[in-house]
């Protein structure tokens, strides 16, 4: 009986990412995240990592917010020519994809294509934007006019691994100066780096563990305030001693008012939840969901400075730069010369079906893949620039493929808008 109970259970399994790792390599002065020094030395040969493709080379100062001259700019009505070349690539798959593409080549004359702008799912790790916005917001709360107090705290505050990692198999960069290489493994109980790190790792490899740090530091942060960063003990107290539907209440808050004040509609962009067990477990939660409209808004205002002010758009488009590891979308041979602003997330469950074997990515009871690019080709100096949100539901394909091949197609279909550009 236990076997076959075992055998109809449905198989949820949470992929929120695999590793790739964003911001520009020469930012380890600026940070102190560590693992961007054993990158940058790995390009010269001199620490054993994985090399970079040409658009993953931009130093930090050359991320720019593109539109940020531009406050006034909003999404502009649905093109219907483009939106359907999009259907076209799409075949007869339309109706389980949800797809937004913004075309900013010539920003005075901009196209927005969308096939289901409205398909709400989970957005996987998708969801770590709203954690990484709700961190800012509460650091421009407490310092309103001084962006280097902001960045001292992220480099200074040093946060301990404790059982809001469990559990998570994700690996991130570990790396010391004194280091050949850059090793990877996952994070364990007693671990410590500073919230710069545990920001780098949430966004890097999409580790779970350190979402759920940054989350828990998220807290401490709202709760605390100038008062933050505060010892290990009176953190511990805090969780320990606080009621669970309090605690609740303040991580809810935590992430929704911060998307509300930034003109974001948590209706259709929410996290609502911890993402590792012990941390759902620790505090109430609730649903999490995005649509492709809502999260180009997000890319859009991001890209206007919009996202609290111009320092904490610029620092999380950063935090999406993808300088190694390119997976899915932005996996497309295609944007091997663009920069990269990425992050996917992935949710797929299985289920008994005669022929069928489970895979990673090819679910058959749920196969979600949710992507968000921004992409600027090729870099330094683009002639392309254009952003992308692809959620899909395929049912036992492969959507890790299915990804990259739509980011090479609407690669192609971008640069027949704009002949001559290459």
């Amino acid at each position: 009986m236990n076997a076959l109970i075992r055998f109809t259970l449905v198989a949820l399994v949470l992929c929120l990412a695999s590793p790739g790792h964003p911001y520009p390599l020469d930012g380890f002065a600026r940070t102190g995240i560590l693992r961007l020094e054993g990158y940058r030395l790995a390009q010269a040969g001199k620490v054993t990592a994985r090399r970079l493709p040409p658009g993953a080379r931009l130093a930090w100062n050359r991320v720019h917010l593109r539109l940020k001259d531009r406050p006034g700019f909003t999404i502009p009505e649905i093109d219907l020519q483009l939106s359907r070349k999009l259907q076209a690539l799409l075949g007869q798959g339309e109706d389980r994809f949800g797809i937004a593409v913004l075309d900013l080549s010539d920003p005075d004359r901009p196209g927005y294509g969308e096939i289901r702008g409205d398909f709400k799912a989970n957005p996987g790790s998708v969801g770590k934007l709203v954690v990484a916005l709700a961190v800012f917001q509460a650091l421009a709360d407490i310092f309103p006019d001084d962006t280097e107090k902001r960045m001292q705290l992220l480099r200074t505050t040093m946060v301990l691994a404790d059982d809001f990692i469990i559990s998570d198999r994700h690996k991130v960069p570990f790396y010391t100066l004194e280091s050949t290489e850059v090793e990877q493994r996952p994070v364990r109980m007693g671990d410590r780096a500073s919230l710069w790190t545990w920001l780098d790792w949430m966004m890097s490899a999409s580790s779970n563990a350190a979402a759920s740090m940054v989350m828990r530091e998220l807290m401490l942060l709202v709760q605390f305030k100038q008062a933050y960063p505060v010892s290990l003990e009176k953190a511990q107290t805090f969780f320990n001693r606080t009621p669970r539907n309090q605690l609740g209440r303040l991580l809810a808050s935590s992430l929704q008012e911060p998307l509300t004040r930034n003109g974001l509609d948590p209706a259709f962009l929410r996290q609502g939840s911890f993402f590792t067990r012990r941390g759902k477990a620790l505090v109430p939660g609730t649903t999490s969901h995005a649509t492709p409209r809502e999260l180009m808004r997000f890319l859009m205002k991001l890209e206007q400075g919009a996202l609290v002010d111009p320092f904490t758009s610029h620092e999380i488009k950063r935090l999406l730069y993808m300088t190694q590891g390119r997976i899915r979308y932005a996996s497309s041979p295609a944007l091997a010369a663009a920069a990269v602003y990425f992050k996917s997330g992935s949710l797929y469950s299985c289920k008994p079906e005669p022929g069928f074997k489970c895979y990673k990515y090819r679910g058959n009871g749920i196969n979600l893949l949710n992507s968000v690019a921004i992409v600027e080709h090729p870099a330094p100096s683009p002639r392309l620039h254009y952003m992308v949100v692809v959620m899909s539901n395929v049912l036992r394909k492969n959507s890790a493929v299915l990804h990259q091949t739509l980011a090479t197609e609407i690669h192609q279909l971008m640069e027949m808008r704009h002949p001559g550009i290459n």
